[in-house]
Parts: C-alpha cells; sequence; structure tokens
C-alpha cells in the first residue's frame, strides 16, 4: 500500500469500489490492510472447517489466481479515480493473506499456523523488506499493487512452511 492516505476519493464505477475495497474493508478507519487481512482469514477458515484439505488447497489457489486477476483489473481502474495505488484499494490483501494460507492445514495446528501466516504477512507486507518495495516502484499500475503483496505472501508462505516442518511435524 503506498502513502496515500490523504487523496480524495473521487467518483468511481460503483461495481469497482465495492471490489477493490474488499466489500467495503477498505474504508476501515486505522488499519484497512489488516482489517481486510483478517477478514480474508475469517473466509479462508469457513472454508477450512467445510472442505476437505485437498479440496481447500484447491479452492484457496483458485481465490489467489482470480482475485489476482480481477485485482489487477480493478486496481487499474481505480487508480485513474483515486490516485496511485489508493489505501481503501485492499484487494491485494485478500490475496497476500490466502498465500500463506495454502501451507496452514495440518489438524489441530491448523488455526494457529493459519493466524501465523496472516501475521507473518501483514508484518512484511507493512515493512516491506527483500524487493517487495522494488516491486511496487517498478510494477505500473495494478500490477504493482498485486504483486508486492503476493511477494509478501510468498515470503510468509515459505515461513509457515518451515514453521510447520520444523514445529509441527
Amino acid at each position: 500500500m503506498s502513502n496515500n492516505n490523504n487523496h480524495p476519493l473521487g467518483k468511481a464505477p460503483w461495481f469497482h469500489i465495492i471490489v477493490s475495497t474488499g466489500l467495503g474493508s477498505g474504508f476501515f478507519p486505522g488499519a484497512p490492510g489488516t482489517f481486510a487481512g483478517f477478514i480474508a482469514l475469517v473466509i479462508w477458515y469457513a472454508l477450512y472447517l467445510v472442505l476437505l484439505p485437498p479440496t481447500l488447497f484447491y479452492i484457496t489457489f483458485a481465490l489467489i489466481i482470480t482475485t489476482t486477476i480481477v485485482g489487477v483489473w480493478t486496481s487499474n481502474v481505480m487508480e485513474k479515480y483515486w490516485g496511485t495505488d489508493p489505501r481503501a484499494v485492499v484487494i491485494d490483501e485478500y490475496v497476500g493473506t490466502w498465500i500463506p494460507l495454502l501451507a496452514a492445514p495440518c489438524g489441530e495446528y491448523t488455526w494457529i499456523l493459519a493466524f501465523i501466516g496472516f501475521a507473518l504477512f501483514r508484518i512484511i507486507d507493512i515493512f516491506k523488506p527483500l524487493g517487495c518495495r522494488k516491486v511496487e516502484q517498478i510494477m505500473p499500475g495494478g500490477w504493482g499493487v498485486m504483486f508486492d503483496d503476493i511477494l509478501a505472501g510468498s515470503y510468509a508462505l515459505v515461513l509457515v512452511i518451515i514453521i510447520k516442518l520444523v514445529v509441527v511435524r
């Protein structure tokens, strides 16, 4: 997310407002990215409760791919109205949260690993180490909006896999 916190939110197509803001979660005061990521975690956990692990993996992967494609499109549209990487556009937080959750299912520790994955993603996304900030700067428009979070989520995924291998076994 950019430092575009005070940019006036001009008129934009309602469909793109609803989608890009994660059904309005991007308007949450204070920490819209964290709130949106938490909503994504809740959605994933609800799916976890009703799906078997192999199916959950494929559904999560499909959500990541579909939301990335839609996110690039809607972010490009919203930048025309609200400026570069507007704070209220949080569809990228959903994708970034879901990536480390690919490795979370593991029986009784699932909810702990899921929360750790969410927390690691948010920390990495906020501080943007190891090229996350560079990706955001070099990729234009919606691609930059989405891919810094994809990279942060991928780093969190690697850490969740390591934690799972070392602690859960």
